[in-house]
Formats: C-alpha cells, sequence, structure tokens
C-alpha cells in the first residue's frame, strides 16, 4: 500500500509541476482577459481534486492510526477536547457581536461578526502557547 500510495504522489507531483508550467505559459494578459478561462478553470478543478484526495487520506490514514492504539486515542481526545474547551472560551468569553454595514451595502450579521472575533482571539491564543511552549522549552534545553 505504502509502495503504491508513492507512486502516486509521484505522479501527482510531477503532473502538478506541468500543469503550472501550462498556467504560466498561458499568460497574465489572456488571463485577465478572460481568454484562458477554461484553461485555468480546468487546472483549478484539479487542483480541488487533489486537494480532496490529499485531505481524504490524511484523515483515513490518521484515523486508522489512532484507533489502532489506546494510548494515541486518549491523546488525541484529550487534545481535541483542549481545543474545543479554548474555542468556546473565546467564543462565550471574548468575541463580542456586532451588527456591521460592509462597503459593498451588505450586512455582516451579530453572529458571524462574533464568530470571527472568535476564531481570531482562538488564533492569537494559539499563537501565544505555541510560541510560549517554544521558548520554555528552548531554555529548559540550553540549561541542560
Amino acid at each position: 500500500m505504502k509502495k503504491i500510495l508513492t507512486i502516486v504522489l509521484g505522479i501527482v507531483g510531477v503532473l502538478s509541476i506541468v500543469f503550472l508550467a501550462m498556467i504560466i505559459s498561458t499568460g497574465d494578459e489572456a488571463i485577465e482577459l478572460g481568454e484562458a478561462g477554461g484553461t485555468v478553470n480546468t487546472f483549478m478543478y484539479i487542483a480541488y481534486l487533489v486537494l480532496f484526495l490529499t485531505l481524504a487520506f490524511v484523515v483515513i490514514f490518521s484515523l486508522k492510526n489512532i484507533f489502532s492504539d489506546s494510548e494515541k486515542m486518549k491523546s488525541t481526545l484529550k487534545g481535541v477536547g483542549i481545543f474545543a474547551l479554548l474555542a468556546l472560551i473565546c467564543y462565550f468569553g471574548f468575541a463580542k457581536g456586532e451588527e456591521t454595514i460592509l462597503k459593498d451595502g451588505e450586512i455582516f450579521t451579530e453572529g458571524g461578526s462574533k464568530l470571527l472575533g472568535a476564531g481570531l482571539y482562538l488564533f492569537y491564543f494559539l499563537l501565544f502557547i505555541a510560541g510560549g511552549s517554544m521558548l520554555f522549552f528552548g531554555i529548559k534545553k540550553m540549561i541542560k
């Protein structure tokens, strides 16, 4: 199975290089004028397909790996639980929702604003946690 996956990944890599070269050879002017719309759209759909297949393989093999070992499952569930708790804290504790009129006249709802704010707070907290842990373990390693 691993050999087949390696061969498929190699083929996808080579095809990606070929498609990139074809898009670049089309030229910016042709793309901006809409003359190469069919070509670019075709490559976009191929890119979406490759993205979907990549995500599917990652999910399948990750779940297979997690379900095969109970310790890994416990560790994964702890991580997911902590992430969900932090997301809930950001949504209910920090994010404020406010209806906003956008430049094009559309209305950004209160719920959407609160969800966006919670996502930003979650990003900041995760950034702070990652930076802090790298700093902590880096200093700890230097001390040893």
